[in-house]
């Protein structure tokens, strides 16, 4: 089903899988469609997506929206049309998604104060916004009008305007964010007006047939917000409108649950685009944490949607969908959610990339050549660096032998993946691991690989991809009993007391006191078991879910995970409120005591008491073979940890520059 064609009016698309529109910032400044631009879309097109969204700015009163597709003059239809006709040269449709972020941006157009349907502090950005004036807001009605007939003039098959995510349409729709008393607010039907205004004012712009989606969130997951039962009454008064489709995603930015991190299970919120299917006779798009076609194929069967929607999925490989049509399901490269160099990066302001993939937006760069000659390559280090690094010179045509000193492939991703909510790291491993068999790459285990090792081998060029270690922390009493490493404890080598410390609230630190505070816990599978089962209450159940080990986490800085991305890191801080996790911020830790960790917190020495400590004070580059193997080997290349200790995004990155260098 999910390879079947799907009618949205008067437009056929080819199969039902729809990459959904991403803040990629690849454009020209000016808002010109860059080569760049096309070659990212065009590598989507060819890898077989059906339906492709672009987000496009109308830079007017409040928005600014740099590096992405402006619609405001008719200069840039040119440039529109060349991104269109290439994406159709490849058989998929594209729709231009019209944007206006409202409060939700950091400036407005000429870099003021942002504008809304109110005057009330954004959650996302902390700014209160100007209160738009009638004009302003028939003037926005005006501006997607024309940016509506713009994108048809430049190409596009269809376009979308945003319902969700806390944007501007959203904050004319919500109650928390427009208290107007004029005709664009005071209850439900004036606060629709809005929308409903751009929905008429596109239509006579674009004439019939031409397909206009609108994109909302099933539930606002806001305290006093919407929640389904409004939503479905405002998306059918949208569809009444002229709507032609309707995407489905969940919440807002800052919505006080997780929404797209890795924690968050797939296809979690799919049951929002089946109440909204349930409401609606035009055809819905299900989103939100689905990166398995298997998972897709489900949903479609199971009639919660009539098209899938994958925005990070495709980021991570361009090609899932023709991959997965092929029945090559295990060659998909996989979106792991981490979201460290795509929606962190956007919420920067920065361009967006992928830490699975370092090619997307870079296509030219990461282009893939067939080595001039093949060379004898060592890799030494198997964890998700090396991997890279072997299977890009394997696939160039090196013979490379790979050498690992334990005994399984996957290095730190392995530790990374044990914590709770963390464990699509593991698929990155087997991906990885199965790279490596399909690419030919040789390799040994429970091989630890010296300089003379090396030598004696006569390698034309080695890669070292040998991590890092955990630094040794000075701190009396350190070498108690009782004293254990982060690494010590996501491997089972240490047996937790009920009282923890965790000295380090980095990334680290944060993952590790998440992970022992949940054992002992009842788990959420057995919670549901229980409670449907009628052997507890519902609330007992979850209860049982967080009572676990009681855990204080000690941090010298003023804040806790300044090593993680603002996605993963609101994350994390929810699941520690949940667990009962104690942060003790501006800490210095003095020593440790049979008693616990004595500390220092404004100028005062107080007791975190604790049966267990766990050391999580960061790591230290293992070094040693580059500077060993330089004057040695023609060509020596050190890669990721071994370095200077990062995240998994630069080790990859590194391997596959490193791959394509040799």
């Amino acid at each position: 089903m999910l390879f079947e064609p799907v009618t949205v009016s008067s437009v056929v698309i080819k199969n039902r899988i729809v990459m959904l529109p991403l803040g990629l910032g690849y454009a020209e400044q000016d808002g010109q469609v860059s080569d760049r631009l096309i070659r990212f879309y065009v590598e989507r097109a060819r890898g077989g997506a059906g339906l492709i969204y672009v987000v496009c700015g109308y830079n007017d009163f409040g928005l600014y929206l740099p590096l992405h597709p402006g619609l405001e003059e008719d200069r840039f239809i040119p440039g529109l049309k060349r991104l269109t006709d290439a994406i159709h040269e490849h058989g998929a449709r594209i729709f231009a998604q019209l944007m206006h972020m409202g409060s939700s941006t950091f400036a407005g157009s000429e870099g003021g104060q942002p504008v809304s349907a109110s005057a009330i502090r954004s959650g996302l950005t902390g700014i209160v916004p100007r209160e738009m004036t009638l004009q302003e807001v028939r003037e926005t009605v005006a501006h997607f009008a024309e940016g509506a007939w713009r994108a048809r003039e430049g190409g596009f098959d269809g376009v979308e305007i945003v319902g969700t995510g806390g944007y501007l349409i959203n904050q004319f729709l919500s109650p928390l964010t427009n208290v107007r008393k004029d005709e664009y607010g005071g209850d439900d039907e004036r606060r629709m007006r809005f929308p409903l205004e751009i929905l008429e004012a596109i239509r006579k712009s674009t004439g019939p047939g031409f397909p206009i989606s609108y994109r909302t969130c099933g539930d606002e997951f806001m305290q006093g917000g919407h929640g389904q039962v409004e939503m479905r009454a405002i998306v059918q008064a949208m569809v009444r409108g002229g709507a032609d489709m309707v995407s489905v995603t969940a919440g807002w930015h800052q919505s006080y649950i997780p929404l797209i991190t890795m924690d968050v299970p797939r296809g979690n919120f799919a049951y929002l685009a089946r109440g909204i299917k349930e409401s609606v006779t035009v055809p819905v798009v299900a989103c939100n944490r689905i990166n398995d076609p298997r998972l897709a194929e489900r949903i479609l069967l199971s009639q919660q949607a009539d098209m899938i929607g994958m925005g990070r999925a495709l980021l991570a490989d361009p090609h899932l969908p023709n991959k997965a049509m092929e029945g090559r399901l295990e060659e998909i490269r996989p979106c792991v959610a981490c979201n460290q160099r795509c929606l962190d990066a956007a919420f920067m302001m920065k361009e967006v990339c992928c830490t699975m993939n370092p090619a997307a937006g870079r296509e030219e760069e990461f282009e893939l050549v067939p080595a001039e000659k093949s060379k004898k390559v060592v890799v030494v280090g198997g964890g998700p660096g090396g991997m890279e690094a072997a299977k890009t010179l394997a696939m160039r045509g090196h013979q490379v032998s790979l050498y690992e000193k334990s005994n399984r492939l996957g290095g730190q991703l392995n530790l990374a993946a044990v914590p709770p909510g963390r464990g699509e790291w593991s698929n990155a491993v087997n991906y990885l691991v199965g790279e490596l068999e399909r690419a030919g790459v040789e390799v040994h285990l429970n091989t630890e690989v010296k300089a003379g090792t090396v030598r004696r081998k006569h390698p034309d060029a080695v890669v070292v991809a040998t991590g890092a270690e955990p630094l040794r922390y000075n701190l009396p009493g350190i070498d108690r009993d009782n004293v254990f490493s982060a690494e010590d404890v996501l491997r089972g080598k240490a047996e937790m007391g009920e009282r923890v410390v965790v000295i380090g609230g980095g990334g680290v630190g944060i993952e590790t006191a998440l992970y022992v505070g949940k054992q002992g816990t009842l788990t959420a599978e057995s919670a549901a078991f229980l409670a449907s089962g009628g052997a507890m209450t519902a609330e007992r159940a979850m209860e049982l879910t967080k009572q676990g080990k009681r855990v204080t986490i000690l941090e010298t800085l003023g804040r806790i995970g300044p090593d993680l991305g603002v996605t993963t890191s609101a994350s994390l801080r929810y699941h520690l409120r949940l667990m009962g996790v104690e942060v003790v911020i501006r800490a210095q830790a003095l020593k440790i005591t049979g008693e616990g960790v004595v500390y220092r917190r404004d100028g005062e020495e107080m007791l975190a008491k604790a049966d267990t400590v766990v050391i999580a004070c960061g790591s230290k580059p293992k070094d040693e073979l580059v500077g060993e193997l330089h004057g040695v080997v023609p060509e020596v290349y050190g890669i990721g940890d071994c370095t200077s200790p990062r995240t998994v995004s630069e080790a990859i990155e590194e391997a596959a520059l490193a791959g394509r260098r040799v």
